[in-house]
């Protein structure tokens, strides 16, 4: 059974919550801190950065399924987008980006709320799930976070 609008809502404002929470009790020096090795070596600062790029982008892949639209070409290449637009930001300043994320999250949020269970089963390419409904995109938007977070704990444990 799919899951509500209310409910999914929810899920995406306390996820919210424990991010901004997580990155405000963060210290300058942890900012900088690579969590990555590949790619153009992402710090901390650069992830939540991820995190607001990614939020406006799958915003705008699930408004294009809704409305008819078939969802991202087979041969998009996650990879080269994310380092590219992380890339295009330049030099990323912490406080820019929790507010930022906060309200790429927020219009997420607000986006969500005036749609209905039935729009949840239609059904795009997601560059990392494939062909899924968007419900499925939304459950991965605060599940996304939470992974990387994770990685950036992991990163930090290590000193």
């Amino acid at each position: 059974m799919p899951e509500t609008p209310e409910h999914l809502s929810n899920r995406l404002a306390e996820e919210s919550h424990r991010t901004l929470q997580f990155f405000r009790a963060l210290n300058p020096d942890q900012w900088n801190r690579k969590v990555y090795d590949d790619g153009a070596g992402w710090t901390v600062c650069h992830v939540l950065a991820h995190f607001s790029i990614t939020e406006a982008g799958i915003r705008a892949l699930m408004q294009n399924i809704l409305i008819g639209g078939q969802g991202l070409p087979q041969d998009f290449d996650l990879n080269i987008y994310n380092e590219r637009e992380v890339g295009d930001l330049g030099e990323v300043v912490p406080d820019e980006m929790l507010v930022r994320f906060q309200a790429e999250r927020q219009a997420t949020i607000d986006w969500l709320n005036g749609l209905s269970a039935e729009d949840f089963l239609k059904t795009g390419r997601h560059p990392w799930l494939g062909i899924s409904p968007l419900e499925e995109m939304i459950q991965l938007l605060y599940r996304h976070n939470q992974i990387h977070q994770r990685d950036i704990r992991k990163r930090l444990a290590e000193g």
